[in-house]
C-alpha cells in the first residue's frame, strides 16, 4: 500500500487506496483526517507527553504549558535554517530532525489505523517550494525526501499537489472535463489545468493530460501575517511615532506576525533589544503591551486568535473580534468583512492572476470547472474573485484538507507497480 502524504504548512493529511480501489482517509488526529502541522515540546517534567503533535500541541501551548511550540516548519524547507541547531528543552536539535519527528508520528498513526507497516509514500509538493530559485527548490524536495526516509519510508515518489487534487476531482466526473485546480494552502497557492475523465483515471502516464501548472508563494499564513500587522500590531506600537519624531523600529512586529519567527523573539538578547525600545515610544502603555506579549510568550496565541477571527469573519460574512485579552483585559480588535477584503486585496489579486496565467499557458480558451481545495480556499474574498474571473466555469469545492492526500493516494495506487520496483 502506498500512503499519500500531504505535508502542509498549516495542516497535514494522509490517505491510502484500499484493495477494492476505494480511497481511505487516515484519521490522524482523533477522528479528524487532518492534523495541524505542529509540535509542542514540553519542559514540564512529569506532566504529559514530552512531545505533543497536532491539536494536542496547540492545546498544550494555549493552556500555558511550559515548553516550545513549532509550527510552519515546511516554510523552512530549502533554506539553510533547516540544518541549523535550535534549543528544544535545553537540547540542541536541528529543524530537520523536528521534521523527521513529525513524519515518524504521522507514519506511526497511519500504521496503527491500518494495522500493518507502511514503507511506500507518495509525497505532495507545491509547484514551487521557493519562487524563482530552482536550486533552493530542488534542495527543499531533497530535504523532504531525506526526512521521509529517516522516518522509515523506503520507496518515495513525488506528485505536484494541484495535480493530486485534480486526481481526486476526477473521481467525481462522469464525462471528460477540463478543470482548473486551485489549491490554496498555508504557505503556497498552486494551480494546474488538466483533462480529467472516468476513462483516464486508471492511466499511469498522465503527461498528455496535464496542460499547465503554475504556483506562487502566497497562502493562509500570509493572510494571517497581514491581518496581524493591520489590526493587532498597531496596538503594540507598530506605526507609533515616538518623541524623536520617528516611527518605532518595526522588525519586532513583523517577526511577531510570522509563525516560525516568533520563538527567537523570546531569547535573552531579543528581550533586551525590545526593552531598549522604550525610549522610542511616546506612549509607554504601548511598550508595556509589547513587553507583556514577549515576556509571557503570547505571540503564537495572538496569531491563533487572528486566524480564528479570519475564519469566522469569512464563513459568517459578519464582523468578528480578535480576542486580545492575553495582552490586556478587555482588549480586542474588530475584523469586518470589508476590512478583510481590503487588507487581502493585493494578495487575492495575485492569486487570481496566477490562476489566469495557468489557463493561458494551457492553451484552452476556457475551463469547464474550477476545483477549490486547500485550507485557505474557503476565504470568501478569494472565492468571489475566482468566480468573477472564471464566470463561465462551475465552481466546485473539494475537501479543503483531504483532497490532495486522497489524490496522492490515488496517484500512488495507479503507480503501485513502480513502487514495487523501488522496494525490490
Amino acid at each position: 500500500m502506498v500512503l499519500g502524504i500531504d505535508f502542509g504548512t498549516s495542516n497535514s493529511a494522509a490517505a491510502i487506496v484500499q484493495l477494492d480501489g476505494r480511497v481511505c482517509p487516515i484519521p490522524l488526529d482523533g477522528a479528524s483526517a487532518s492534523m495541524p502541522t505542529a509540535l509542542f515540546f514540553s519542559s514540564e517534567d512529569g506532566h504529559g507527553d514530552p512531545v505533543a503533535y497536532g491539536n494536542a500541541a496547540l492545546q498544550a501551548y494555549l493552556q500555558g504549558t511550559q515548553g516550545r511550540l513549532m509550527r510552519s516548519i515546511k516554510s523552512l524547507l530549502g533554506s539553510s535554517l533547516m540544518d541549523e541547531q535550535t534549543l528544544v528543552n535545553g537540547q540542541a536539535t536541528s529543524l530537520f530532525d523536528i521534521v523527521v519527528l513529525f513524519f515518524k508520528e504521522l507514519k506511526a498513526r497511519s500504521e496503527t489505523f491500518l494495522g500493518h507497516p507502511l514503507r511506500a509514500a507518495m509525497l505532495g509538493r507545491p509547484v514551487h517550494f521557493v519562487d524563482g530559485d530552482d536550486t533552493r527548490d530542488a534542495l527543499a524536495q531533497a530535504t523532504l525526501e531525506r526526512a521521509a526516509r529517516a522516518a522509515g519510508f523506503e520507496a518515495i515518489r513525488f506528485q505536484l499537489e494541484p495535480i493530486a487534487a485534480a486526481f481526486d476531482f476526477e473521481r467525481r466526473v462522469a464525462t471528460d472535463t477540463t478543470v482548473l485546480v486551485v489549491d490554496i494552502g498555508g504557505g503556497t497557492s498552486d494551480f494546474t489545468v488538466l483533462r480529467v475523465g472516468p476513462q483516464r483515471l486508471s492511466h499511469a502516464d498522465r503527461a498528455q493530460d496535464i496542460l499547465a501548472t503554475t504556483g506562487t508563494h502566497i497562502g493562509g499564513t500570509d493572510f494571517d501575517y497581514l491581518l496581524n500587522l493591520r489590526h493587532v500590531m498597531p496596538l503594540l506600537g507598530l506605526g507609533h511615532v515616538g518623541p524623536n519624531g520617528r516611527e518605532v523600529p518595526s522588525s519586532v512586529f513583523f517577526n511577531l506576525s510570522t509563525w516560525h519567527l516568533i520563538h527567537p523573539l523570546y531569547s535573552r538578547k531579543s528581550l533586551h533589544a525590545a526593552r531598549e525600545l522604550k525610549s522610542a515610544f511616546a506612549d509607554p502603555a504601548l511598550h508595556s503591551r509589547l513587553m507583556r506579549v514577549l515576556n509571557h510568550h503570547e505571540g503564537h496565541r495572538i496569531l491563533s486568535h487572528v486566524e480564528a477571527a479570519k475564519i469566522a469573519c469569512s464563513s459568517l460574512n459578519a464582523p468578528a473580534e480578535i480576542d486580545l485579552a492575553c495582552i490586556e483585559r478587555g482588549l480586542a480588535a474588530l475584523l469586518s468583512p470589508a476590512g478583510l477584503s481590503q487588507v487581502l486585496q493585493q494578495q487575492v489579486a495575485q492569486i487570481v492572476h496566477c490562476a489566469q496565467e495557468c489557463v493561458t499557458m494551457s492553451g484552452v480558451r476556457e475551463v469547464n470547472a474550477v476545483y477549490l481545495t486547500g485550507g485557505s480556499s474557503a476565504l470568501a474574498p478569494l472565492g468571489a474573485a475566482l468566480q468573477a474571473a472564471f464566470s463561465s466555469a462551475s465552481i466546485v469545492r473539494g475537501d479543503r484538507f483531504g483532497s490532495v492526500a486522497a489524490g496522492l493516494a490515488t496517484s500512488g495506487w495507479v503507480s503501485r507497480e513502480e513502487f514495487s520496483l523501488l522496494q525490490a
